[in-house]
């Protein structure tokens, strides 16, 4: 989702990429029956809508929220693992859930802000800058934790990534629950599901995008899909 102030179609989303370093901003305008699945992707959102802000915690699950058409979101998605430093909460404390920022840091404090991002002429822009400001007051993330990300997309175990991280195996799972939401494991099966969808998006076919992405066959991956999204994959395509 594109943070423009004229990008309000109804069920329109659009995304750019942010100034905080590889998170992505995004935009959204509710439409009528609008109820799409926002699947795991272990990233955790900060979001607005009129009179809110909330953040929306890790899933292990699909998500689906439901709005009044018409309504008018816009979001920070951060990079995984590194949200919890920026936000001050371990990830799995917010595991599968959406919880008011307020809740986080105060509600004086909060409501401030959320009248500041109500009253901006692009709120997405304002909501950025809350999250850059924010970003530049706190402690940075671990850089190992990017590592995680890297080596689990590329489809290594998690033993292979603790030894690149310099970690135990327990370390980096005790690492990952606090930065991500869950374990290496799980994070590893949403990042390999997120590479699948990504390669059956561009149109490389269903047995060879599960191949690719590191699933044993496409029957595993419709496993997954089943799993963590729950649907079909050309459900989810068709979406």
């Amino acid at each position: 989702m594109a943070a423009e102030p004229g990008g309000d179609e109804p069920g329109r989303y659009r995304e750019r990429a942010s100034r905080l370093g590889g998170a992505v901003v995004w935009t959204r305008t509710a439409g009528a029956g609008d109820a799409a699945p926002v699947l795991p992707d272990g990233c955790m959102d900060l979001l607005w809508t009129e009179g809110r802000l909330f953040v929306a915690g890790p899933d292990t699950r699909a998500h689906t929220s439901h709005a009044d058409a018409g309504t008018r979101f816009a979001g920070v998605r951060f990079f995984p693992g590194t949200a919890p430093a920026y936000l001050g909460v371990p990830a799995h404390a917010l595991r599968d859930r959406r919880v008011d920022l307020a809740d986080l840091w105060g509600a004086a404090r909060v409501r401030r802000l959320t009248e500041r991002v109500d009253a901006a002429a692009d709120p997405a822009a304002a909501l950025e800058a809350l999250a850059v400001g924010r970003a530049a007051d706190a402690e940075p993330p671990d850089p190992r934790l990017r590592a995680v990300v890297a080596a689990l997309s590329e489809g290594r175990s998690v033993a292979s990534t603790a030894d690149a991280t310099g970690w135990s195996e327990r370390q980096l799972h005790r690492r990952a629950l606090g930065a991500f939401g869950y374990g290496p494991k799980t994070l590893a099966r949403v990042l390999r599901l997120q590479r699948a969808l990504d390669l059956a998006r561009d149109g490389t076919p269903a047995a060879a995008a599960a191949l690719l992405a590191g699933y044993a066959d496409q029957a595993h991956l419709a496993r997954d899909v089943r799993d963590l999204a729950g649907t079909t994959l050309g459900g989810l395509l068709r979406g």
